[in-house]
């Protein structure tokens, strides 16, 4: 399935849904990623605030935050260009680019300190490859995380089989999705 039919096909499976169930729907990943032994054991952690159709992360980020952890959230600086920033809690928080909310805190440009990135996709397939929303952001920001283990977290429904890749496209190192028999590693 290309791409262009693979975005509309997700889109049609997220309408099935009230932002009720999406909710519901993402304790249950949210639980599993909270469980996770390398979220356990990272020290900086770069996540994502979500939109409304996207996992509900907004409540992690604070949980992660309280618990001690440095918590990086990205933001947008361009064209396809996107930067870290620290988190600090909700007040340091903005609308941005396409009605994101942002983090206005300080810059984080040490990635290798990054040790487990969570991230965002419209799909994710069972090799761990990653659709995302077509803007590239994700493709130009991942490539400069490093050693950073990578696992994307989506809905069950944005679980496909295939994705068409290109060449700078970045794998995750594992999928956790709401049911057990759907995470995927590259283990």
């Amino acid at each position: 399935m290309k791409k262009s039919e693979l975005h509309k096909e997700i889109k049609n499976r997220k309408r099935q849904f009230t932002s009720q169930q999406l909710s519901e729907l993402s304790f249950v990943v949210v639980m599993r990623l909270l469980a996770h032994q390398r979220l356990k054991d990272a020290r900086t952690v770069m996540l994502y605030y979500s939109l409304p159709d996207e996992v509900y992360t907004h409540t992690l980020v604070d949980a992660l935050l309280a618990s001690g952890k440095r918590v990086l959230l990205p933001r947008v600086t361009g064209e396809g260009t996107m930067e870290l920033r620290c988190y600090t809690g909700p007040q340091s928080l903005e609308q941005g680019a396409y009605n994101i909310m942002e983090p206005v805190g300080e810059v984080f440009s040490d990635y290798a300190q990054i040790d487990l990135a969570v991230i965002p996709g419209v799909a994710f397939d069972r090799q761990l490859n990653r659709m995302g929303r077509g803007k590239g952001y994700y493709d130009r920001l991942l490539p400069q995380l490093g050693c950073a283990y990578k696992i994307g977290i989506c809905f069950d429904f944005q679980l496909v089989e295939s994705i068409e890749c290109e060449e700078h496209d970045i794998r995750m190192d594992e999928v956790i999705a709401g049911e057990g028999q759907n995470s995927i590693n590259a283990g």
